[in-house]
Order: C-alpha cells, then structure tokens, then sequence
C-alpha cells in the first residue's frame, strides 16, 4: 500500500479502520458507523396553523368544536403569553432556526426582493434549520403544506431549489411553496422537490384532507421500513388562510351558530378564557378596534340585509378550523395505532394572529380585495355579486369582514401585521404524555412571556440535543431562541425570554418585562418618537392604558434597545413610500422576454405567467391546426374561479372567456373553419386599471371586449396552460360541460409577447420617480 501525497487525490484506505489484503481471504472487513438517534428519541410534531387568532380553538376559549385540541390540552399544556411574528414568512423563519426573522433574511413575507439583507428571502449556509439539526441525529424528517420560505420567482422548476423543503432539511415533502391557495384547487402542488402536473382533482378533493392523508402515509410507509427510527413531521396548514375555502358539510355544522354577530362571539370567548384562568379576572376587553383604517362597528349597525353574508363568512371559517381538528384527529389517531401517541411531542400554533384583510364589508372576490395600489379608481369595487349557498365553496374566492379577526383575536387589539397582540399573541398547546406528564395540582397553564424563536431550542432539548456550534465543518450562526423546557417542567418557573424586538413594514415594539413599547405606524408616515406607545403588559395584557405620557425615561430607554436591536438584527431599512418593496432583482426583466410554449408543457408557474402580463399590454399567439368540426378543447388557459382567461372551441365556434375577479364575460368570437389557424389574443391596458381585449383569427380582429379590470395583486393565481384549462377553471360553465376540456385537434405552440406596461404599473411609476430625483442630484 502506498501513500498518495496529492490532496486532489485521498488514499482510499487511509482512514480504513479494517484491514484490506489483495483478496478477501486476506482481509478484514469493517464498516462506517451508522447514525441513529438514541434510544427511545420521541417524534416531533409540529402543527402550524396559518393566519388564526388567539381565540380560534376551544382550549383558548372558541365555541368551535375542537375535541382533537381539548384532549391535547386537557393532557398537555397551553402557553397563554406565546408570541410570535406578525406576519407568516418571518414567522416560519424564526420557527424553523431559531434565529430572529430579520437575520435569516426574512423581513417580509417571500414576495418581495428590494435587494438589502433583511430582504434575502433565502436561509444562509451556517444558519441550521430545525429539520437539518434533527436529521442530523438520526431523525427522519418530512413536512406537508405550506412553505413560503422560497422567493416567488424562486418557485419555478428552472430554479436551483436551493430553499425548497429538502434542501433545508425534510427527507419528503408534499405541498405549495406559496403564502396562499385555493384549497379545492390548489394551483402548484409541489411533491418532494418537483412540481406536479395535473389537468384535474377528485371531486372530492379538499386540500387539508390531502396533506392530511400525505403526513399519514409519511409516518406508515417509515414505520413499515423501520420501527425505531423517530421522525419530524411539520404540519403547515394552509388553512385559515384566506381566501376562505370549507366543505359543504363543514359548513353545514356552523349554520347560524355567528348570527349574533362579532360583539357577542367576543363577549363569549372572553368570558370562557376568563373562567378557564388564561387571563386574571380584572382583565379587561379593549373596545372594539377604533386605529384608522382597521375600525370595527357595532354588529348592530350591519344592516339586515347584508348580516346574513356576514355571518355565512363565519362560518365558513369556523368550516375550516372544525376540519383541521379533524384532521389532527386522524393523524394521532394513526400515531395511537401505531403506540407511538405518549411518545410523540406535538406542537399547535399560529405563524400570527388573525386577519383584517377581508375590510370592513368582506369579500366575494378576495384578489380584487387583495389589490393593494395607491391610484385604484373610485369604481375598483373590492367585491362581486355572488349567491350564498356558493359562499366558501370552490366557485367562490371569500374573506370574512374584520369584525371577525377582531373576534379572532379576542381579547387583543389589532390583527396579522401589526405589532399589538392581535398581530402576535397565538394559541400555542403541546403535548407529551411521556416527557412531559402533568401533575394533579399542575392545571397545564404558563403564563410566562416565550417568543417564537424559542420553540427551535426548546424542541432540541425535549429530544436530549443541543444546537451545534459547527455544523458539517462551518461554525454556525448563534441562536436568538432560548429553551422553555423549565416553564414547560413547572409552572412557577421564570420566562426564560426577557426581551424581544420586532418589526413589520415599520409596525414596531420592544419587549422587556414588564414593559412593551409598540407601535402602529401609518405607512408612508415618518418615524419620530410620538409614535411610541407604552403598556405594562403584566398588570394589562390586552394593551389599553398607555402610560408614554407617564413614564418618559422608560419609552427612551427600550426605544434606544429598540434601535440598537434593530442594527444588530438587520432590520433596516425600514419600509416608507418609496416603494422600494415593489422593486425586485434587475435579472427578472428576463422573465418578461417573449416565450413560445409548446404544447404538452407542463403548467406554467404562477409568478412566471403573471411577468408577462401584469400592467402591461400582452399577445398570445395561438398555432393551430382544425381537423374537422369536432376538433374542440381549450386552447390557452391562464387563471382560476378568482380571476383569468382562456381561448376555447366548442360545437365548432372560437370563444374568449373572461373572468374579471368572479365576474364572467364569454365572448362569441365566430366560427373557426377547418385548416391551420393563428388564433391571436391581444390584450391593451388604457386608463383606471382597465384592459380592452382583441380575438384575431389569421390577422383578422373577430371578437372584442373592453373596459374589464386588469387582473393584478396574486390574480391569475393559477399559471398558463396550453391546450387545457387545469385544476380551477376560467370558465365554470365549460368546467361543468367538458371538465378540463383538452383540445382535440392539433395544437403547436402559443406564443406571449409582452408590450408596454402602463402609466400606473409599480414598477414603472417608481423607476420614473427615481431617475427623476437622480436628475436633480
């Protein structure tokens, strides 16, 4: 044997602890050791619940049944002082490394890249995650639903996939990388590290069942291999998401259960969480929600007409949290079946409070309501004419009215994205009949201050593992988390988190016990010091007596602690009206080159689409060839039920459907004669967010319609397909009709060519302000 001294070039025997001769005869074998977990490992399941307010689930005071989550309670402990983030991106970011959101890249949720580090949307190398770290001792790890810790334009089957699910961590994965979904027709689901084609679902098809029955399937098919080895399961419900999706069964159960209204729902929760001992009985409710722009009135003021709507929005909500009770139902149920339930830690919380983006009336059309621009025309009406007994089923796209998030988040103020408790106090249960066994007098409740980037460390520890300081030869990025296995172990025990900033779109606060400074900023607004509001959050929890005026010294010292946190964490810079947010990376001009897709191409990813349409004038360019009068099919689909596009034949004739939000216009654009066609869409913007459409047959014009709104904001959810209309139709009538409706005929290839964008395209309006102001600089 010899020695080989080029680096380029290892010895292939020389760390070999056996002994290697020129036959087997002459040699000893010997093997690498195996990485296990320890003995005994318990699993690791975390359910993370997607926009729900603090007082969504029954052990937090909801007349919701919620048997699945009482039982966990009754056995297991509630953290009624658990924080977290105020929106979901940062949120999960800080679940999932314990670092504070800010530092792993993550100041916003993954849809934005203005190009500052706060903003990287991406998890750095040294910064472990928690499926990493268990796997790394032997834990098998898989996670279902969503992720959004992916940039959008990250999310197509060209990218690298390097923050996909099993780059970081998860051996398998099933779910949308996307903030959002339709949940009868999600529009990219994603299986382990590849997005899936599909032309149509089961009727059937419900999707917290599916991730549901993928989880399940996960643990079975592991146990079926290996019978010891623990897992990491991280159930991230799309669900309570908007736009607010349930089966009709669901919402059959919750039928005049929210007829009362917002006022008396919350004067009962509040009542329940007070006699269940989750708050102190001087503890007072805030009235209702009164800061400019997220006010809510008296039930009483509904009119008549409209509480019926009103109420149905309820309950389609409450549809949603009943199903993903019974979901995790099924789930432990499995783990009961398989004797692994006493041994497995299970987590369920929120990524932030719930929501106040429905408005004040709700909506029926939750893109057109999800459209956030400054120059909106008076007649952008953020909802559509829609029948109730549609209302959470799959033709319709709703979100409930405000009043409702504040109910939600009851007994705090505000909602999801501000810094007030609405925004970031969260149930938070766990579980551990094993580890973490109750005593009699113990009645499972810790009041204690914990923060989201706790939960990492904490899991690490109830599995008998530490955070590494190196991880495969790199030193790895301190934690911000600290461990609450002491609150969990007994309930005197001191908060184990003693202060704590945090920021969104320039919403701010500042934790130190027992003081939490807070804001809430007017976006745009300037920053200065009057912002600054002070609560004593021991003595008043629910934030209403704001003593600034009555103790100065105190507002200077954790706005200072403020600022310097913010420097050391990356959160500048804060987000004003320069409407640096809207900007992304230069190189996603390429994405708004002309694209000829072939037919047969797998769907066409959802933010890719929306680059060569969004605020700009646009042509498709349909290649055909006609056989005969029964060549039929759709011929270019882009979009779903919230809002889209398709070109189709049918009984011989070109049709152009239109849907604007929920509102359909099909358009009769003639017969189409047998032969090979170019069948071209045109689409020209004009003022007040509007399109004029034109269908040309062989270069000549043959249909028209004008004067419809631009589809813009997360609208056409669903990317383009070229000869079908996939999942969630344009076009329910045709869906009913042909289903997806492939096209018979022959179909080569569409062709998008993007035009000029408009005047009011974000994008444009801010790159002309800021070549502007260079001029005079």
């Amino acid at each position: 044997m010899t020695t080989n001294p080029d680096p380029r070039r290892r010895d292939p025997y020389a760390e070999f602890p056996g002994r290697a001769g020129r036959t087997f005869a002459e040699s000893e074998a010997a093997w690498p050791p195996h990485r296990a977990a320890r003995p005994g490992a318990p699993n690791i399941v975390v359910v993370l619940i997607d926009d729900m307010g603090y007082s969504d689930i029954g052990p937090f005071g909801s007349e919701i049944p919620t048997p699945t989550l009482d039982r966990l309670a009754e056995n297991g402990l509630r953290l009624t002082n658990y924080h977290t983030m105020p929106l979901c991106s940062p949120a999960r970011a800080a679940l999932l490394t314990g670092l504070n959101p800010h530092r792993v890249g993550y100041s916003f949720v993954a849809n934005a890249d203005p190009g500052f580090p706060g903003y990287a949307m991406e998890i750095a190398e040294d910064i472990p995650t928690l499926p990493q770290l268990l796997h790394d001792e032997g834990y098998a790890t898989f996670a279902v639903g969503k992720w959004h810790l992916v940039r959008d334009s990250a999310s197509n089957a060209a990218d690298d996939r390097a923050n996909w699910p099993l780059q970081k961590g998860f051996d398998r994965y099933y779910g949308v990388l996307e903030g959002l979904t339709s949940l009868f027709h999600p529009h990219q689901l994603v299986r382990d590290n590849s997005p899936l084609d599909i032309d149509e679902l089961p009727d059937d098809y419900y999707y917290t069942d599916d991730i549901t029955d993928e989880a399940i399937g996960m643990i079975t098919s592991l146990r079926a291999h290996d019978a010891d080895k623990p897992f990491f399961l991280y159930v991230a419900h799309n669900a309570v998401h908007g736009p607010l999706q349930a089966k009709a069964d669901d919402i059959a159960r919750h039928r005049g259960r929210y007829d009362e209204g917002w006022d008396r729902l919350r004067d009962t929760r509040f009542a329940k969480q007070i006699a269940d001992g989750l708050f102190p009985d001087d503890t007072r409710l805030p009235r209702r929600n009164f800061e400019r722009g997220h006010e809510v009135g008296a039930w009483d003021d509904v009119p008549a007409d409209t509480r019926e709507l009103y109420a149905r929005y309820m309950e389609v909500y409450a549809a949603m949290v009943d199903n993903i009770d019974q979901n995790l139902g099924r789930l432990t149920a499995t783990l009961e079946e398989l004797g692994e339930l006493d041994n497995t830690i299970i987590v369920f919380t929120s990524d932030n409070g719930g929501t106040g983006e429905g408005g004040a009336e709700g909506t029926r059309a939750y893109f057109k309501r999800f459209v956030h621009h400054p120059g909106l025309p008076e007649e952008w009406n953020g909802d559509v004419d829609r029948e109730l007994d549609l209302v959470g089923g799959p033709r319709s796209l709703v979100h409930y009215p405000r009043g409702w998030g504040m109910a939600s988040n009851t007994p705090f103020r505000l909602y999801k994205g501000q810094t007030y408790a609405g925004g970031v106090r969260v149930p938070f249960v766990v579980s551990w009949p094993a580890g973490l066994p109750r005593d009699a007098a113990d009645d499972g409740i810790r009041p204690q201050y914990q923060y989201v980037t706790d939960v990492l460390p904490t899991l690490l520890g109830l599995a008998g593992l530490e955070h590494p300081a190196e991880r495969r030869g790199v030193p790895t990025q301190e934690p911000d988390g600290v461990p609450f296995t002491s609150v969990l172990a007994d309930p005197s025990a001191a908060s184990t988190h003693l202060e704590q900033y945090s920021e969104m779109t320039g919403n701010r606060s500042y934790y130190r016990h027992p003081y939490k400074l807070v804001t809430q900023h007017q976006f745009g607004a300037d920053y200065d010091d009057g912002e600054w509001a002070l609560y004593d959050i021991v003595r008043d929890p629910t934030e209403i007596d704001d003593l600034a005026a009555d103790l100065p010294d105190v507002v200077k010292e954790l706005s200072e602690a403020w600022e310097a946190a913010a420097w050391r964490n990356g959160v500048f810079p804060l987000a004003d009206a320069s409407g640096a947010l809207v900007l992304r990376h230069p190189d996603e001009e390429l994405l708004r080159r002309p694209v000829r897709i072939l037919a047969g191409t797998p769907e066409v990813e959802r933010y890719r689409s929306a680059k060569l349409v969004s605020f700009r004038d646009f042509e498709a360019a349909i290649a055909i060839d006609r056989h005969g009068a029964d060549d039929a099919g759709v011929l270019l689909s882009h979009g779903d039920q919230g809002g889209g596009y398709s070109v189709y034949v049918e009984d011989g004739r070109l049709w152009f459907a239109y849907n604007e939000y929920g509102v359909l216009h099909e358009i009769d654009a003639g017969p189409l004669s047998a032969g090979p066609h170019v069948v071209t869409l045109r689409a020209h913007t004009r003022p007040r967010f509007r399109w004029d459409f034109t269908v040309a047959v062989d270069g000549t014009d043959v249909a028209w319609l004008e004067g419809v709104h631009l589809l813009i904001g997360m609208a056409p959810l669903q990317g383009i397909s070229v000869g079908v209309d996939r999942k969630s139709p344009v076009s329910w009538p045709v869906y009913e009709r042909h289903g997806s409706f492939r096209y018979t005929g022959t179909l080569r290839a569409v062709t998008y060519t993007p035009g000029p964008s408009a005047a009011y395209d974000p994008e444009t309006v801010i790159r002309t302000l800021r070549e502007a102001a260079a001029t005079y600089e």
